[in-house]
């Protein structure tokens, strides 16, 4: 059994954020032919959904790096790896430092329905509005302030945004702490911005995958990705792709580069790779 697992961000996603025409009628001919394929991204379940939703992934879907795993079949939901309140602390205290807004993002589990509720500190930038205006109010979530966060809380990851200058120093920060890795890149709204998003050191899309990969039985996993945190799924994969766009060490680990993401190159190699 083949078992595909797409990131988003830089892989599956154009520059737009979003699924071309051509790669949603591919992801088609996938399920028609009844080829097993998820999604292991480092979004949050709130934020995949906006741009997945045209597509229904039937499988477990793989959200926060591995930290979340959510299964559309019986709405089941599991987390591991969640951020310990001392944790949280060194963060938020590294945010505050550097005069940025953390969010610290939670997960509510239920029998019906699983909440997805921000917690934010003070915003004082226009780019930390925006993030707001325009993502924050368009997701299935709730916002509450800093201060109403208790230790009871299952803290999945906390991001910021802010100048690229201002993250690299939360990012040098973060690295002195074993148990924190931290994921940085370049904001939509130019170099001169950039987002960061920290997790527990222990979750990453490998470990995720490797559970789902007992699970379904599934022989042969084949992965796509562009960035960092997308090494540890390559680590386990039979066959793992890298767009032209990847970061370098993820090209060289890659079993073969394929056409960059704003060009369908993933569903172009899957209608070669496949014969859809």
């Amino acid at each position: 059994m083949d078992l595909i697992f797409f990131d988003l961000d830089g892989t599956l996603l154009n520059k737009a954020s979003k699924l071309s025409p051509f790669t949603k009628d591919t992801l088609n001919l996938l399920k028609e032919k009844r080829i097993a394929h998820t999604v292991a991204t480092g979004r949050t379940m709130a934020s995949a959904k906006m741009v997945i939703a045209q597509h229904s992934f039937d499988l477990p879907h793989i959200y926060n790096n591995g930290v979340t795993v959510w299964d559309p079949r019986d709405n089941s939901l599991k987390l591991e790896n969640l951020l310990s309140y001392e944790e949280i602390t060194r963060v938020v205290d590294c945010a505050f430092l550097n005069g940025l807004a953390p969010f610290v993002n939670t997960m509510i589990a239920g029998q019906k329905n699983h909440r997805h509720v921000v917690f934010h500190g003070q915003i004082r930038h226009a780019i930390e509005h925006n993030l707001i205006e325009n993502y924050f109010s368009r997701n299935e979530l709730s916002l509450e302030p800093l201060s109403s966060l208790s230790p009871d809380h299952h803290v999945t990851n906390i991001s910021m945004i802010g100048t690229t200058e201002a993250i690299q120093k939360v990012e040098e920060h973060i690295q002195k702490f074993e148990t924190l890795i931290a994921y940085s890149g370049q904001a939509i709204e130019g170099k001169e911005y950039s987002w960061i998003d920290v997790h527990h050191r222990l979750a990453n899309k490998g470990m995720a995958i490797e559970t789902l990969k007992i699970e379904l039985g599934a022989s042969n996993i084949i992965c796509f990705g562009d960035n960092y945190n997308d090494l540890s799924m390559f680590k386990l994969a039979n066959e793992c792709y890298a767009p032209k766009n990847a970061k370098e060490e993820v090209k060289e680990v890659a079993s073969e580069v394929i056409g960059d993401h704003d060009n369908d190159g993933v569903a172009h190699f899957l209608r070669e790779r496949f014969n859809l």
